[in-house]
């Protein structure tokens, strides 16, 4: 699951799981993989990778390679914790069949009979969006994803806010991968079963595939000693990161697990729901689920992952296409730092699981084939080098658009205002505020949520490029636009939103004292002659009321000799007099980006 980077997851008693010896992978058909991988591991500056396979109803190789963390020792085994991210999409959807299987909801149940609180921007999707929908990435809505990444907003208030996001294209008309519907499927489990998302994973599926040491959370991570660090590639070095923890939604992407316990996940699907003799799904809810349910368009950059492939489909939870003849079921994960797949071969009972501790890495993908090609025969690729290759070329396609941009660059331009006009807080019904602010040392600094907090510098004209401090996150270009009075109005940052400005407050308190003598000389009564208004100004116990027909009257309290600010008001409103031979020859009214109005006096 990644987003824009996006990003992941994932007693003893294995049941009947059954594991063999390390020393199988030299023996047919795996011999050689271990030289494979640990090549493959220096190609792709991979620092640790945890792979099982299954075959039939055993588990043919459970094994580490490499280390859990650059620079330390400790090695990568079968036990070793990754983050499986959105590989975890197909648990959630594993759960919502189960309750299928109980007759506690239909696949084509409406959301809303499930959560009346659910609402999206179309009020036809709203009405006729349903479970299946939810699952197989045809709601009509991009991703989205910055509303939680980062963020500390709950899964109740996500999905609330999901009704701002307008769709990008027509409901059920084409694939379009989305995180937030994968969060609405979780949040059915607790409206229908009585217990939270995580606690049904947990009940329902590791403790009777024996994944004790899997978890819903980064929270449970702290009471393992066996656990791999995420790790990503800055500035062309590959260096270890901070786990991130994804909590509010958890449902698309929050499981972490290692390739044993993942193992046991594996032989479920390709038992058809069976597991050491206990059906704990129905045949036919696992046939739904590896279903195609939606197509993908088989253009670049998918025909380029899967360059063997004639098709590729979207079932509930996981992606569908063809190797050798025969149907594949799979689905990968990224999320800070981890890459994840779990891959399926049903009718060979063949069943793959890569972890890795690198973000965005397709090394995954090459070892899937090069263990399929193990199991199915045939002619044996270099799949490593293959997609290596592949990667090599999408990176020099980001460096190609990084020089073009830096080409078009305006050079010797300047901002159009002082940089101190355009901190601020800048608001979007969605994902909330954007705050600008100026340092001490005169640099601007941007900041959203927990995850994004950028320092910007001059681009050209009102542009700016920030550097986030999150290294991971790299840099981009924010935008500030100015309304017709030379005023900021917003910020445009690319792939979220543009934020409008919020009024500024206004002081606390008065910013000076004036005399009833001073206050006397602005009384009098205004007007707007289109549309009319009309405004009177008294005074009255010593302070300057403002009686407008129909409005509460406002006091005005001085910040200046002839400016005002209106006390009490929600949003910063201002009252500026101008003064003409020591009478008043206008009064304006100033309320936040809004254009001003201009009274003058009565005759």
């Amino acid at each position: 699951m990644k987003t824009y980077r996006v990003r992941p997851l994932f007693l003893a008693l294995l049941l009947a799981l059954s594991i063999a010896p390390c020393a199988f992978a030299q023996e047919a058909p795996l011999q050689g993989f271990d030289e494979y991988v640990n090549k493959a591991l220096k190609d792709w500056e991979v620092p640790g990778v945890g792979v099982a396979i299954v075959k039939g109803d055993k588990v043919v190789l459970a094994k580490g390679y490499g280390v859990r963390k650059l620079g330390h020792p400790a090695l990568v085994n079968e036990r070793t914790i990754f983050a499986i991210g959105s590989s975890s999409k197909a648990f959630t959807a594993a759960a919502l069949a189960m309750l299928v299987d109980e007759g506690k909801i239909k696949w084509d149940d409406p959301v809303t009979k499930h959560l009346p609180g659910f609402e999206l921007y179309d009020p036809y999707a709203s009405k006729e969006m349903t479970v299946r929908d939810l699952l197989c990435h045809r709601s009509g809505l991009a991703r989205g994803d910055l509303m939680w990444y980062g963020s500390s907003y709950s899964r109740d208030e996500i999905l609330r806010r999901t009704r701002h996001l307008k769709p990008t294209w027509s409901f059920r008309s084409q694939f379009g991968y989305q995180n937030l519907m994968y969060l609405a499927a979780g949040q059915i489990v607790p409206a229908v079963a009585g217990k939270s998302w995580d606690d049904f994973i947990k009940d329902r599926f590791f403790k009777p595939l024996g994944m004790a040491a899997s978890s819903t959370s980064t929270n449970d991570l702290k009471s393992s000693d066996n656990v791999a660090s995420p790790h990503g590639k800055i500035d062309e070095k590959v260096v270890a990161i901070p786990w991130r923890n994804i909590d509010n939604i958890a449902p698309a992407g929050s499981i972490n697990s290692n390739v044993a316990e993942m193992a046991a996940w594996a032989q479920l699907q390709l038992g058809d729901g069976n597991f050491a003799g206990r059906q704990l799904l129905s045949s036919g809810e696992v046939k739904e689920m590896h279903k195609s349910h939606t197509v993908i368009s088989f253009d670049p950059p998918w025909n380029l992952l899967f360059p063997d492939a004639h098709f590729l489909n979207y079932g509930l939870g996981w992606f569908l296409s063809d190797y050798r003849g025969r149907k594949v079921v799979e689905h990968g994960g990224n999320i800070d730092g981890m890459s994840a797949l779990v891959a399926l071969i049903p009718e060979e009972k063949l069943g793959v699981v890569i972890l890795t501790n690198l973000n965005g890495s397709e090394l995954r993908t090459a070892l899937k084939l090069r263990a399929f090609d193990a199991f199915l025969g045939g002619e044996a690729k270099d799949w490593s080098a293959i997609h290596l290759k592949t990667m090599k070329g999408f990176e020099a396609q980001g460096k190609a658009a990084e020089k073009k941009q830096n080409d078009e660059r305006v050079k010797d331009t300047k901002p159009s205002l002082a940089l101190d006009k355009y901190a601020g807080t800048y608001q979007d019904e969605m994902y909330g505020d954007v705050k600008v602010a100026q340092e001490e040392n005169g640099k601007l600094v941007v900041r959203y949520g927990a995850a994004f907090t950028g320092d910007l510098e001059h681009w050209h004209y009102d542009t700016f490029q920030t550097a986030w401090r999150d290294r991971t996150l790299g840099k981009g270009l924010v935008t500030f636009t100015l309304n017709s009075q030379g005023k900021v109005e917003a910020i445009k940052i690319p792939n979220l939103a543009d934020f409008k400005r919020a009024p500024d407050k206004a002081p606390a308190v008065a910013g000076v004292t004036l005399s009833e003598a001073d206050l006397k000389k602005f009384t009098g009564r205004y007007e707007l002659k289109a549309p009319p208004l009309e405004i009177s100004v008294e005074l009255v116990g010593g302070k300057l009321k403002a009686v407008i027909p129909g409005q509460p009257v406002a006091t005005l309290a001085p910040v200046s000799t002839d400016r005002f600010t209106v006390e009490g008001a929600p949003v910063s409103v201002f009252v500026q007099f101008k003064l003409a031979g020591g009478k008043v020859s206008s009064l304006i009214v100033e309320q936040g980006s809004a254009p001003p109005l201009t009274f003058t006096p009565k005759q």
